[in-house]
């Protein structure tokens, strides 16, 4: 390999910000926090860099699908750790921040990628089987997950039982593994576009020892994502203590910057035309967020004896209906315009804004 592919910035950056990390200089002073704000959005950008180099490697929907599991798995290790070490508000965290990356998810990426892809191309064309089969797994999981722990009897509050636990973790694992099955054996043109878009790699596919390259980086970006936003944590409770908004919004922030990867994957992707690749990505991580999340917090608050609080109170759970909603309009008719996105991104508003405001 070139000595200038060695030293490019998406190889060289990463590492800096693990080292910066790894030997402490995430101190919670000033200048410490600049520098590793900057090493975060920079890990953000290399991330995005070599989860395309693996998508154009293994093709449409494995990039994807890549992405959102590394991704999901990362949160759910800050999640865990987070709910360990028995902080305030641990027993909604897991909730919260699922809630969050879902709410982002479905109005702000995919909000953007409408709009900004409707206003260069006016219309961009998708294939709406892929958007459905997407819709229907996700609907399921969030009703078992998120809606229904306020309606069961065994246990007062809004959460499971041991067992109902379970058995929701092995239907949100049925689900995905069957979703997962669909779109790479039996389904995969489902999820392939037919319309061609801008060309933003370059010819040749890169090699086997490049995606390997890229594989390994990706894990280090998105561990350094997650790790920079942990420790960067304090600093945004302190903001929003000062500005005076509930403890919630700490959970909306740090959600965002986890999801920064996908969103601006999906972005670029429907800057060039390639609205297909932007909702494999929105839809698929909103559903692996939720499906292999919540089974693999179960474990652990099953195994660790932790409350594990799911119900969403009813200002979410209309606000919930309310996104689900305007994306399954959305995406009905198999193209977008930038009004869908104008809408989705003012439910976003609507979200955030209640989140301050409750």
């Amino acid at each position: 390999m070139k000595i200038k592919s060695i030293l490019h910035w998406t190889v060289v950056l990463p590492l800096i910000a693990a080292l910066f990390y790894l030997l402490g200089f995430l101190n919670n002073t000033l200048v410490s926090n600049i520098i590793g704000a900057g090493l975060l959005f920079g890990s953000v950008l290399a991330a995005v860099h070599h989860a395309e180099v693996i998508a154009h490697k293994v093709g449409e929907p494995y990039g994807t699908i890549i992405l959102a599991i590394c991704i999901t798995v990362l949160e759910v290790g800050l999640i865990v750790s987070f709910m360990l070490s028995g902080s305030e508000g641990a027993e909604t965290y897991a909730r919260d921040t699922i809630f969050a990356a879902v709410m982002i998810i479905l109005n702000g990426i995919l909000g953007i990628c409408i709009f900004v892809g409707s206003r260069k191309y006016k219309e961009q064309f998708f294939i709406t089987k892929s958007a459905t089969t997407y819709l229907v797994s996700l609907v399921s999981i969030l009703v078992l997950t998120l809606i229904l722990p306020n309606y069961t009897s065994t246990s007062i509050g809004p959460h499971y039982s041991g067992s109902q636990l379970i058995f929701v973790s092995l239907a949100c694992l049925t689900i995905y593994g069957s979703f997962l099955l669909f779109q790479t054996v039996r389904h995969r043109n489902y999820f392939i576009s037919e319309i061609p878009g801008e060309v933003v790699h370059e010819v040749d596919p890169p090699t086997t020892t490049k995606m390997i390259i890229s594989s390994i980086l990706l894990i280090i970006c998105l561990a350094v994502v997650i790790f920079m936003a942990k420790g960067l944590s304090p600093v945004i409770e302190n903001f929003v203590s000062q500005i005076g908004a509930p403890r919630a919004l700490v959970g909306v922030i740090i959600a965002g910057v986890v999801l920064l990867p996908e969103g601006l994957a999906a972005i670029r992707a429907a800057r060039n035309n390639q609205i297909q690749d932007s909702i494999n990505l929105s839809l698929g991580s909103a559903l692996a967020s939720v499906g292999l999340t919540v089974p693999a917090i179960s474990v652990v608050c099953i195994y660790n004896d932790i409350p594990f609080i799911l119900g969403l109170d009813m200002k979410s759970i209309i606000l919930l209906a309310l996104s689900v909603f305007i994306v399954m309009m959305s995406l009905s008719r198999g193209k977008t315009n930038h009004l869908y996105g104008t809408v989705l991104l003012v439910n976003l508003a609507a979200y955030i804004f209640t989140v301050i405001v409750p």
